[in-house]
């Protein structure tokens, strides 16, 4: 049998998560120009296209599993121009890199979905989707 955590534990990991990166967390969207990192301390060589600090209860509390952004996820000038193919959650310092992952459209597939991919720089950009999701087994 493949180890199995209760829904409490599986909640009580994800909130930890938020906790662990902080109060007032920074997201980063990225251009996949240079290939994508290899894990979260791999240094960054693609273009910065997005930069926001999240609302200060940025997860809403888990259930069931699973935990989804809270308010908006906006950046109302965007960094650069480029397409959205990866992102980054730091802490408030910017720099201490906590999770990272894909990034598509809404309806795409990614691990975090934005209202438009193709991102030129000064635009308003959305995050319209984000959840974690902790496993069963």
């Amino acid at each position: 049998m493949a180890l199995q955590f209760s829904v409490g534990v599986r909640n009580a990991i994800l909130d930890a998560i938020e906790a662990a990166v902080g109060a007032t967390a920074v997201l980063k969207i990225y251009d996949l120009t240079a290939g994508a990192p290899t894990d979260t301390s791999a240094a960054i060589t693609a273009t910065t296209l997005v930069t926001m600090t999240l609302p200060s209860d940025w997860m809403v509390a888990a259930s069931r599993g699973s935990k989804a952004k809270s308010g908006t996820w906006q950046d109302t000038s965007a960094d650069a121009t480029g397409t959205a193919d990866f992102f980054r959650l730091f802490a408030s310092d910017g720099t201490t890199c906590h999770a990272q992952g894909t990034v598509t459209v809404t309806g795409g597939g990614g691990d975090m979905t934005v209202d438009n991919a193709s991102i030129v720089a000064a635009q308003s950009v959305t995050i319209t989707g984000f959840t974690l999701t902790a496993p069963h087994s």
